[in-house]
């Protein structure tokens, strides 16, 4: 290994450790071209990466955890459903032509970023509601007027759609199923999916993502380190790197607006959809 591939691999590992805490996902989707750019096979590429989310996953959420960002018990109702149905995932996969799955992905990702927006105006829209309830109240009673309530003064899982132990299993099983399915770590299916079922803010969904990554990142590195595909020097290079960067991202991400955290991960789906609708393209193209 030369002095710029470790370098390369330090630096991309440090900042998919950065995404990882940011934005909630494992990182694989910068560190598997990376690799395979750097002439490693595709399969060694997504073992390895695999071995580099484990480390990373685990630095971000134990600084979560440690500043109370954390919640365990749903961090585990979303990961064990996630981990069975990757398998279920994994066997549709090799069903499907790889253009399909691609294409069906960067449709996925669009939804994603439209759904986000829409959840978005519902809790609004609530709210508003409740706040105007508030405010009537006060005038029947002819009460003095005061501040409008907040989002941290709604009523405990009030703006969550459904019953909240379907809405972790159904978050947590559609992760596992799209994940397997489409070869990701799951953090851009699971953000977007508790913020619609779960209604978590996209902060605390992130802080979950990144828990629920630890248990299905090393599911997939088990099973790949039993088939001798992992690169363990490149993966823990990698992991290294990533380490630092969750350490820096997760200390930010609560003193970001949690408008500038969306519109960071829905430009991040943006860029995502472009890529893989190309790479669609390339494996019709070939064939």
């Amino acid at each position: 290994m030369t002095i710029t591939e470790l370098l390369m691999l330090g630096a991309a590992g440090i900042f998919a450790g950065i995404l990882a805490g940011f934005l909630g996902i494992g990182g694989g989707t910068v560190l598997v071209p990376l690799l395979v750019a750097l002439n490693y096979a595709p399969v060694e590429a997504v073992a390895t990466s695999g071995l580099s989310i484990v480390i990373t996953a685990i630095s971000g959420s134990i600084q979560n955890w440690r500043m109370g960002y954390l919640n365990l018990s749903q961090v585990a109702g979303i990961g064990f459903p996630a981990v069975i149905t990757a398998q279920i995932g994994a066997y549709l996969a090799g069903i499907f032509p790889p253009y399909l799955l691609l294409l069906t992905f960067g449709l996925l990702l669009w939804l994603n970023i439209y759904l986000i927006e829409v959840r978005k105006h519902l809790t609004a829209k609530k709210q508003a509601e409740l706040e105007q309830g508030e405010l009537r109240g006060q005038a029947g009673q002819g009460e003095n007027a005061q501040l409008p309530i907040t989002n941290h003064e709604l009523p405990h899982n009030s703006n969550i759609l459904f019953h909240p132990t379907f809405a972790k299993i159904a978050t947590g099983s559609a992760a596992g199923l799209l994940a397997g399915l489409f070869g990701v770590g799951g953090g851009v299916i699971m953000v977007p999916l508790q913020i619609l079922l779960l209604g978590e803010s996209i902060k605390t969904a992130i802080q979950t993502s990144l828990g629920v990554i630890v248990i299905t990142a090393i599911s997939a590195t088990a099973g790949h380190a039993a088939r001798g595909n992992v690169l363990w020097v490149v993966g823990l290079i990698l992991g290294g790197g990533g380490l630092l960067g969750a350490q820096v991202s997760t200390r930010f991400l609560p003193r970001l607006p949690d408008r500038i955290v969306s519109l960071a991960f829905r430009s991040l789906l943006a860029v995502l959809s472009i890529y893989v609708f190309w790479q669609a393209w390339e494996k019709f193209s070939n064939g």
